[in-house]
């Protein structure tokens, strides 16, 4: 997967601190811009890191959930602002010791496989990460389980997911850098068990084992902050390719409104529901 991270020129725009007090919701928009960016070939390939604070983003099924209004009550008590995404994946928690990237590539002359988009991530934070040991398999009782759960020594601190719009690929990826993982799953485990009661579903929910999930710092022995991830995500992507640290532009923060006010309007709909 070297040969997707090996670009003539990278985009890097660094959100980390700026989006933190922002809705998640932004970050939605601003991926889906990038997708038609560079899937447009109107922007080299670009990696944008992100953070967001005391939220819980959750999934299509999760907003299915038999007591959801109960759910999403409880995570504002603790407080968590419930954010509703109109794809799949289940509930993620985002917090200021939570260090989102996103990898976007363009599928414009050549395509790009599921599996290639998620190895290229991974391929990215090994080089990110040397240190580490760090396997991807599901991670059973992990919350958002998936096939490229990244782990080390068997406890999850990473998940990967992808979005796909006009031949732009986003390949995203949340990293518990600081804090308490088992915490944070543990919270989603009480909401799963507030939207739950018991009653039974069609669709299996995850149940929750907090143990399985850690931080970086937690399973590196560091103390690493989600602002040192960032450097080091720029200097990994200096070995890589030339790179141009821009934010948007006039015409590109246009296409940003666009994407925004959709994305605003889904999640207005999905929670009218």
């Amino acid at each position: 997967m070297m040969a997707l991270l090996q670009q003539p020129i990278w985009r890097f725009y660094d959100q980390s601190i700026s989006a933190i007090p922002t809705s998640p919701l932004t970050s939605f928009a601003m991926d889906d811009t990038l997708c038609e960016l560079v899937g447009q070939l109107q922007s080299p390939p670009t990696l944008r890191t992100w953070v967001h604070d005391a939220s819980v983003v959750l999934g299509i099924q999760d907003h299915r959930l038999p007591y959801i209004q109960q759910a999403m009550r409880y995570l504002v008590t603790q407080g968590y602002q419930p954010i509703v995404r109109n794809s799949g994946g289940l509930a993620v928690v985002l917090d200021k010791g939570v260090l989102n990237l996103s990898l976007v590539f363009s599928e414009q002359t050549k395509a790009m496989s599921i599996d290639e988009g998620y190895e290229a991530m991974l391929a990215f934070i090994r080089l990110l990460l040397p240190e580490a040991t760090i396997e991807a398999y599901e991670i059973e009782g992990s919350y958002c389980p998936g096939s490229y759960d990244l782990s080390i020594d068997g406890k999850k601190f990473a998940g990967i997911s992808q979005r796909r719009l006009r031949q732009g690929v986003a390949v995203q990826i949340y990293l518990c850098v600081e804090g308490s993982g088992s915490e944070r799953a543990a919270l989603i485990e009480k909401f799963y068990a507030q939207g739950l009661q018991q009653q039974v579903t069609k669709f299996s929910y995850p149940v929750i084992r907090p143990q399985v999930m850690a931080s970086l710092n937690e399973l590196i022995g560091q103390s690493l902050t989600v602002q040192d991830i960032v450097v080091r995500a720029y200097r990994v992507l200096a070995t890589l390719g030339q790179v141009q640290a821009t934010s948007f532009n006039a015409e590109e923060n246009t296409r940003y409104a666009f994407y925004l006010q959709r994305v605003l309007d889904r999640n207005a709909k999905m929670l009218a529901k």
